[in-house]
């Protein structure tokens, strides 16, 4: 009996904890879900408070539009809208071919630089260079020498989102486990296997949340490229400009707010297609 009784509380108390589990689970879920509304609905209410007092105080309503009116701009004016979706593909096929050509020189870049210590001392110094360097400085030389249509647009996003590619995939690189290199060098393993079987699987992580920031990146040197070069097929950054000088604030801000959920919407992307890559094994360990 004493066994049994055992067994019942012990019993008992494993589906108390189980279910306060599921209990905590479901609070969280709640919080992960409800608190980004309430924040949304709070934001909202400053931006109307914010537009009233550019409306009726300032008298430049221009400045700061009602949120509705912005919303009948993106959904309810089709001239408009054909201007922003037109707007909105420019801008992402800029920022998608900047987002490869950064892709390929990052990583190339950094595989050079991680088989050798000497050879990163030569090549790191220049990778700061591209993060330290006044991108927005050099936009008239660029134009002077590209054009200022859609090369250099694509030339200023690559220099937005190249340098999160070498620095991620670099790290990555290096922080394979000290003895798991001895060993396949014992097992006589060259410098091509031992990139392509040890070094890339566990740069993995590391080169996902360098995509996700590029590609982060890579909408906004797209977007910013398009205020300096508005030649050629006009972007975002075009229709912005556009739309501020007319000094149309709800046009303006829905262009500015597609430029964001664009940007938002590339970033989840990249990072779903982290989860699904190695979510599984990566989180396990």
């Amino acid at each position: 009996m004493a066994f049994d009784t055992a067994g019942t509380t012990t019993t008992g108390q494993g589906a108390a904890g189980i279910s306060q589990r599921r209990r905590r689970s479901s609070n969280s879920r709640a919080m992960n879900i409800g608190l980004p509304i309430v924040v949304f609905f709070v934001l909202v209410g400053l931006f109307y408070v914010a537009a009233f007092y550019y409306d009726k105080v300032k008298q430049l309503p221009f400045l700061v539009p009602y949120p509705h009116l912005i919303l009948k701009a993106a959904f309810d004016e089709p001239a408009f809208q054909t201007q922003l979706l037109q707007a909105l593909g420019n801008t992402l096929l800029v920022a998608v071919v900047g987002l490869v050509i950064a892709v390929v020189i990052g990583m190339l870049w950094a595989v050079i630089m991680a088989q050798a210590k000497w050879l990163e001392s030569a090549l790191f110094p220049y990778a700061v260079v591209l993060l330290c360097i006044p991108i927005l400085a050099l936009v008239p030389l660029i134009g002077s020498l590209f054009g200022y249509e859609f090369k250099s647009r694509v030339i200023v996003t690559v220099l937005f989102c190249l340098f999160p590619m070498i620095a991620s995939t670099l790290f990555g690189l290096q922080s394979i486990d000290k003895g798991q290199r001895e060993l396949f060098q014992l097992q006589g393993a060259g410098r091509f296997t031992l990139l392509m079987k040890l070094r890339f699987p566990a740069a993995l992580p590391s080169i996902f949340v360098g995509l996700r920031n590029a590609a982060g990146l890579a909408v906004i040197g797209a977007v910013v490229a398009d205020q300096f070069f508005q030649r050629g097929n006009g972007g975002l950054g075009v229709l912005i400009s556009v739309e501020n000088q007319r000094l149309n604030g709800a046009e303006m801000y829905a262009a500015i707010f597609t430029a964001s959920i664009l940007g938002v919407l590339v970033f989840v992307l990249f990072n779903i297609l982290r989860r699904l890559a190695i979510g599984k094994w990566y989180d396990q360990n």
